[in-house]
């Protein structure tokens, strides 16, 4: 990870301020950037975009997305304010998008926002990207630090303006396939695949998501079903390349919005992208034709909102790089469900698991680059209700394995493994209902945890993360409106590398 600069920034320019009242159904805001002129070189070691709000009244969590070029380089949520005014800020280095930033650029954002006599919160937002100078420190030349370098171009794989919404797709069903055609240079020696996805509406809580047998039975009509398990699908010309299991982002208003203040949850104000690495696939590419990138949510209900950015590294000594996909195994996902309920009470017990990979072999002005791709995902969810219904209890545990090794012309291997285990666990209690009353009785726990191995030329490298939430809470709500409750949360990060560690609860 990248430690945050203790030196002051060489330039910080203030790109976009705007008061988002009643934004929805609207285009985004769009402001014009370029690149600043007081920095030694353009040869940055830091980029941090920073956003910062204030907001007061009462209103919605509202997701929103901030685009450089129509490349997402932020996916986060709003606070959700109080009748005194609330003020947050989230910043994220943005470094790997330094080829864009070397450019004027359109930058875009889309924050859907109503504002009525019930919800008066107008978000007031200032957008600022800070620059750091390189402190003299000699670049790394050799072709592993290349690959570890930020790519040299970088496309949007989303929605092309004019929009009344933002970048992204919308998937809104199990069938929906959304797509991109892009095209890339010739020379091309390295190509990843950076996905961004959110998920609302009948699907922000997915993972609470009873099978449709169980909502048949009961005749329910206003509970979101398909089951409990959800995986995107990304597809190249129409052959899965990767897959995302997504980590359980819940937002700022989600499962009771008394436990989000002041900590938010994991993932909230910054959430997490997801690579995959295509470069065994670029020998199907690199033919100035247009291709196509999918989009598919398995079991998906309206709505999830994706897109990605595809990151090229150039071979400059070339003017046609030459590549060959050797070997590529992507069998379908294994996914079942045992269920064991009667009446409105009930365990489900719900499992899957997928492997993906792929080899490839490509040539360069370096000489010949091995590359392997491996991705490996489990997943088990087990459910129940009790108290008629009326009382819910969700384990889940997603667990992620993906590699990246290459073998370079010296005989180096250059790699990157990246494990990750989602672990959640939620209660929901619903007591007293009366009408459109009831008290939410809520025990949450959520864990992003990680661990990094990276290899390289000048040696072996690793880190490890853990990230875990503990909640509970209780709320009285009428209609929509939250009138009174309590919210504990608990937090403890711990983050160890090489390079030293930090831990604060």
């Amino acid at each position: 990870a990248r430690q945050s600069p203790t030196r002051a920034p060489c330039s910080s320019a203030l790109i976009l301020q705007h008061d988002f009242g009643y934004t929805y159904g609207k285009p985004p805001v769009e402001a014009q950037y370029t690149p600043p002129q007081d920095c030694p070189s353009a040869d940055w070691s830091t980029i941090v975009l920073e956003w910062s709000a204030t907001s007061k009244g009462r209103q919605f969590d509202r997701i929103f997305g901030v685009w450089l070029g129509g490349v997402e380089i932020l996916r986060s949520c709003t606070a959700e304010p109080r009748p005194n005014g609330i003020f947050w800020k989230v910043q994220k280095d943005i470094t790997r998008f330094s080829s864009l930033l070397k450019q004027n650029q359109t930058l875009s954002v889309h924050l859907a926002n109503i504002v009525d006599k019930t919800y008066t919160g107008v978000y007031h937002v200032n957008v600022t990207i800070h620059f750091y100078a390189e402190e003299g420190v000699g670049k790394r030349l050799g072709l592993g630090s290349v690959l570890d370098s930020p790519a040299d171009l970088i496309l949007p794989i989303s929605r092309s303006p004019p929009l009344n919404d933002g970048y992204w797709f919308l998937v809104q069903n199990s069938t929906d396939v959304q797509q991109k055609q892009f095209s890339i240079p010739r020379n091309v020696y390295r190509a990843v695949l950076e996905v961004f996805v959110s998920y609302h509406s009948n699907d922000e809580f997915w993972y609470t998501n009873p099978p449709d047998e169980y909502i048949q039975e009961n005749n329910l009509s206003n509970v979101p079903g398909n089951g409990a398990f959800r995986e995107v699908v990304v597809s190249l010309d129409q052959r899965v390349v990767g897959a995302v299991w997504p980590f359980t982002v819940i937002y700022t208003g989600g499962v009771n919005p008394l436990l989000w203040r002041p900590i938010t949850g994991i993932g909230s104000f910054d959430l997490p992208s997801y690579e995959i690495e295509i470069t065994p696939f670029l020998g199907e590419i690199l033919d100035k034709e247009n291709h196509t990138v999918e989009f598919s949510v398995t079991n998906a209900l309206n709505v999830w909102y994706i897109d990605a950015n595809l990151h090229l590294w150039i071979d400059g000594g070339l003017k046609k790089t030459k590549c060959k996909l050797l070997s590529y195994d992507a069998p379908p996902a294994r996914h079942s469900i045992l269920s064991n309920f009667k009446g409105l009470d009930g365990i489900f017990n719900t499992s899957a698991s997928r492997y993906i990979a792929a080899t490839g072999r490509v040539k360069t002005s370096h000489g010949k680059i091995n590359v392997h791709t491996i991705q490996r995902f489990g997943y088990r969810n087990w459910m129940k209700f009790s108290n008629t219904g009326s009382a819910q209890t969700v384990r889940q545990r997603i667990k992620t394995d993906s590699g990246v090794y290459f073998t370079l012309p010296s005989d180096d291997l250059y790699s990157i493994q990246l494990i990750r285990n989602y672990p959640l666990y939620l209660y929901t209690n619903l007591q007293n209902q009366v009408n459109e009353s009831y008290t939410d009785v809520t025990s949450v726990s959520l864990g992003f945890n990680e661990n990094s191995f990276r290899g390289e030329e000048s040696g072996f490298s690793s880190s490890s993360l853990r990230n875990t939430q503990d909640a509970t809470g209780y709320m009285a709500v009428q209609g929509n409106l939250v009138k009174s409750g309590l919210g504990r949360t608990k937090e403890v990060y711990r983050y160890e590398s090489n390079q030293g560690c930090y831990f604060r609860n």
